[in-house]
């Protein structure tokens, strides 16, 4: 009896110490290193995947990415959900200063990185920087150069009211010899919020006004509203929607939007440089570029460009290095120039990349920009709520014909004044 107690207790003790060694071994074992970036530009996510890859191999980190824009949803609220969750990203994007003020306590301050002194473009709050610019945007209303030509209109004439409502009539009556199904691509479905209260929005905020200029901004935040620019500016949302192809405007997704201008069967794109991918994948090798929105009677001779996004650090991110070491990459790598310019095809925002970008779109932005004849983004000077649940219904309604113009001026005109009393 003595001996089998014995042998028990040594069996046991072997399965104790075997248990003990498993666990030790596993603690040892190191854990593989992960990092997670959401971004809001669904048009670059497999450039993005891709890079990612490439940087992850050779980092030795796996590397997810997460793209939510475009008819996806929005980025504010899986943002939200993940930190409920406490599942953040390590690297997010956010667009402007009312998103920064959202998400303040979560973001890690860049200013000792040393892409900072590489751009004039990085998001600074109280004179720190806060956050990584993805690229330089710009847009105009795009046009069919090779379909204006034969239509005998010269793009010169594209910067006011007058200017489109002729071109966009003559065009309208050429549909059928053109080949188009519209004079315009356009969208405005719910889920295409940010061409109409944002990008669209940005017309009634900066058309014609100096760079950097808030006058307009700071009047509508406080509820007070220039009516003749309020007007004049629904006449230019009426003249896009009039002449847009109405299954397009009221359900159109991005790729329809845009593949409706890279098939030919639309003279004018509401988009901008971010679409020169999508012009390449649909090899669309008519001469393209950007002509000013027309939303006022006056002249106006620029396009609206801009950062159009910011990648953040979560602070309280476990991988605060290799977070700064993605980003960082970008700017100082031969592998990060060649994904954000000829992969991603987009404006570099960072001094010292050689690069230019091949899209026609691209280079049109950064004609308009050489020439210094550019106008602010002040979208985001308002909140996301603001502009996707609120503006973006008006719109809509305007686009189905459920509202007519002077009701989209009125209760454009009443969303500022309640905004401004919130």
């Amino acid at each position: 009896m003595k001996m089998k107690k014995m042998l028990k207790a040594v069996t046991a003790l072997v399965v104790v110490a075997a248990v003990v060694g498993m666990l030790f071994v596993s603690c040892q074992k190191p854990a593989p290193k992960t990092l997670t970036l959401m971004q809001n530009k669904p048009e670059i996510d497999a450039q993005l995947k891709a890079y990612a890859k490439l940087w992850g191999d050779k980092n030795g980190v796996t590397v997810t990415i997460k793209s939510i824009g475009g008819t996806s949803g929005g980025m504010g609220p899986q943002l939200k959900a993940d930190y409920a969750a406490g599942d953040m990203p390590d690297i997010f994007a956010f667009d402007g200063l009312e998103a920064y003020k959202e998400w303040e306590g979560s973001i890690l301050d860049l200013s000792s990185e040393p892409w900072v002194s590489k751009t004039s473009v990085a998001f600074k709050y109280n004179g720190k920087v806060y956050g990584f610019p993805v690229a330089v945007e710009g847009w105009g209303m795009a046009y069919n150069a090779d379909m204006l030509a034969k239509a005998g209109i010269d793009p010169a004439t594209l910067v006011n009211l007058d200017g489109y409502r002729k071109a966009f009539a003559k065009l309208d009556s050429m549909k059928k010899e053109l080949g188009i199904n519209s004079v315009v691509s356009m969208a405005a479905a719910v889920e295409m919020g940010w061409v109409t209260a944002h990008h669209n929005f940005n017309s009634l905020l900066s058309n014609g006004l100096p760079y950097g200029d808030l006058s307009v901004v700071n009047a509508l935040l406080k509820g007070d509203v220039d009516m003749q620019r309020l007007k004049e500016y629904a006449d230019w949302v009426e003249l896009l929607f009039k002449y847009a192809d109405k299954t397009v405007l009221l359900t159109g997704n991005y790729d329809a939007q845009v593949g409706a201008f890279a098939t030919g069967k639309a003279a004018f794109l509401h988009q901008g440089n971010w679409t020169d991918p999508n012009m390449k994948a649909a090899n669309a090798t008519f001469k393209m570029a950007f002509a000013p929105h027309g939303s006022m009677e006056q002249a106006t001779d620029g396009i609206f460009v801009a950062a159009p996004s910011f990648y953040a650090i979560n602070k309280d991110s476990k991988n605060l290095a290799m977070a700064k070491k993605f980003l960082n990459d970008l700017v100082s790598t031969p592998e990060g120039h060649n994904y954000m310019v000829k992969e991603a095809g987009m404006i570099p925002a960072f001094s010292g990349i050689d690069l230019n970008p091949d899209g026609q779109l691209s280079k049109s932005v950064q004609q308009w920009a050489a020439a210094g004849k550019v106008y602010s983004w002040n979208q985001y000077y308002f909140s996301g709520d603001f502009r996707d649940k609120v503006l973006t219904p008006i719109y809509n309604q305007f686009a189905a014909s459920q509202i007519t113009k002077q009701q989209f001026i009125d209760l454009m005109a009443k969303a500022f004044k309640d905004n401004a009393q919130k």
